[in-house]
């Protein structure tokens, strides 16, 4: 179909009559099925024992990420993926449909985390206060927590909208939408309860705050084009009429709000104590998940509002993208606590994806595409490995529990080393092939200086890459070491990761040529 008519991009004035509204369904099918299986399962908390909730809520949630991945395959199959559905408020087009169906198949493995029952990450009852015998009492009764699975599929519908929002409304709902579930998420670990309850607050302040940000520059934007359409406010800046000052304080305000979600610098604050307080399924859900929205919520905002502005968004995103890269790669080798250590790999691989973006050109795009598939694979399997590994207080995270663990179980070891090589860089794992996507994309950019700080700040991040396979193959293992305990779930989370690394590492080219043409398509207007 065509794209929805040109009276539709902005409200009529005047005495000018009201379009006829034009909702497209089919092309929002995905987001409908996860926000209605998501109302389908606070149904099911309601009117369904407490005893079979987990046997209905985990096949409910399969079927319906499964099923909202097979419907993205089915629009991406279709020879003019173009369209602005919903009165011009959805775009669906080739990057949108490459992220969504990214967004889904992480979140299917992230699932796999979710609802491993044999060392649950979740607290009984999330009501019931630290330490006091009513969590005791749930606890000893093996009481599973169910009501995070219908706030997972909210948290992705949002994640599924928030890249595909055409105008900023829409696309501040779907940050709610999206943030809202996961900060009663963080805060419903199993152990270290007042650990994770203190970073479900931390990120509810912080991710107020941002929000505020982005909708004060929506604000902004708004009184400089008449409308918060990306395309109307790209044509008002091609236009050049309007008050500059509001334009650009608009634009540093939404950055604002986008840059957070990223976690880069410095709007990273919450990521470490995030990452270490929440539930590690969670922990990886949002590093794959959200991570790959938020970038593609960037890369529509920059690419179709301010594309006309580049000249001068560009050199703030420069600053940001060097600061992202080197305090990432610095900071992160002072950690201590796995999950903290991987908070900070996060940060400096958002400023690595910033280099794709400041590119300005199809092959930044897909070179970002690719790189956010490689990275989230990598990034769930890393997290899957560290749930594996406990002892007596849970989730042993601090590296010098993992002393020796490469002769405790040769195997697991060999397998994070993998993960950590492959955000490394190092050749033949998806990391590198994503790192030099994006790298020269940047230098055909005209952005050289960038991709060296890139490759000094990935030397560094190697070091304490390499630093954990030392403690792990070359350190004596404690007398009372962690175990090893693998979850049916848990570990086929551990292969999909491990096969996608090495495919995407040895194989690329078609996962490079699926990007590509994505990025041919572009963002619809």
């Amino acid at each position: 179909m065509s794209l929805v008519a040109a009276g539709l991009a902005a409200a009529p004035s005047g005495g000018e009559s009201f379009p006829t509204p034009h909702i497209e369904y089919g092309q929002l099918a995905p987001m409908l099925i996860v926000f209605g299986v998501a109302i389908a399962g606070v149904l099911v908390e309601a009117f369904i024992g407490r005893a079979s909730r987990y046997y209905v809520q985990v096949p409910l949630t399969a079927v319906g990420l499964l099923a909202a991945f097979a419907w993205t395959i089915g629009l991406a199959a279709r020879d003019k993926p173009f369209h602005a559905a919903a009165m011009g408020a959805i775009g669906v087009d080739g990057p949108t449909l490459l992220i969504q169906g990214t967004i889904l198949v992480l979140a299917l493995v992230s699932l796999l985390l979710i609802a491993e029952r044999q060392h649950s990450s979740f607290t009984a009852q999330a009501a019931a206060l630290p330490g006091t015998e009513a969590e005791q009492e749930t606890m000893a009764a093996g009481v599973t927590q169910t009501e995070v699975f219908p706030l997972m599929l909210f948290a992705v519908g949002g994640m599924l909208m928030f890249p595909a929002s055409n105008d900023l409304l829409t696309m501040f709902v779907a940050l709610e939408i999206m943030s809202l579930p996961l900060y009663l998420l963080c805060g419903l670990a199993r152990r270290r309860r007042l650990l994770s309850q203190e970073a479900a607050v931390k990120y509810f302040l912080l991710g107020a705050f941002s929000s505020a940000f982005f909708l004060y520059g929506t604000a902004l934007l708004y009184g400089y084009a008449g409308s918060v359409r990306l395309a109307d406010i790209s044509a008002q800046l091609s236009k050049d009429a309007g008050s500059e000052t509001l334009m650009l304080a608009g634009v540093a305000l939404l950055s604002v709000g986008l840059l957070f979600k990223i976690g880069a610098v410095p709007f990273h604050m919450w990521k470490p104590d995030v990452y270490q307080g929440a539930p590690t399924p969670i922990t990886a859900l949002m590093a794959s998940c959200t991570l790959v929205a938020g970038f593609g919520a960037v890369m529509r905002v920059y690419y179709v509002a301010f594309e006309t502005l580049r000249w001068d968004w560009r050199p703030f995103t420069w600053g940001v993208a060097i600061l992202t890269m080197v305090a990432g790669a610095i900071i992160a080798i002072t950690q201590t606590d796995l999950k903290r250590l991987l908070a900070y790999s996060s940060i400096a691989h958002a400023g690595f994806l910033l280099t794709g973006i400041i590119a300005v050109n199809r092959d930044g795009l897909a070179g970002a595409l690719f790189y956010l598939v490689a990275y989230g694979f990598t990034t769930v399997g890393a997290f899957a490995v560290i749930t594996m590994v406990r002892d007596g207080g849970g989730e042993a995270a601090h590296l010098s529990r993992w002393a020796g663990l490469g002769r405790r179980s040769p195997v697991v070891a060999g397998v994070f080393s993998f993960f950590l090589l492959a955000f490394a860089g190092i050749p033949l794992t998806s990391g590198f092939t994503g790192k030099f996507a994006v790298f020269k994309a940047a230098v055909e950019g005209h952005a050289t200086p960038l991709v060296v700080v890139g490759v000094l700040s990935s030397a560094v991040a190697a070091f304490f890459y390499v630093r954990v396979i030392v403690v792990m193959f070359f350190n004596e293992p404690e007398a009372d070491g962690p175990t090893v305990v693998a979850g049916p779930m848990t570990a086929a989370a551990v292969a999909l990761g491990v096969t996608a690394t090495v495919v995407l590492g040895v194989l690329p080219q078609p996962m490079l040529d699926l990007a590509g043409h994505a990025a041919t398509q572009m963002f619809v207007r």
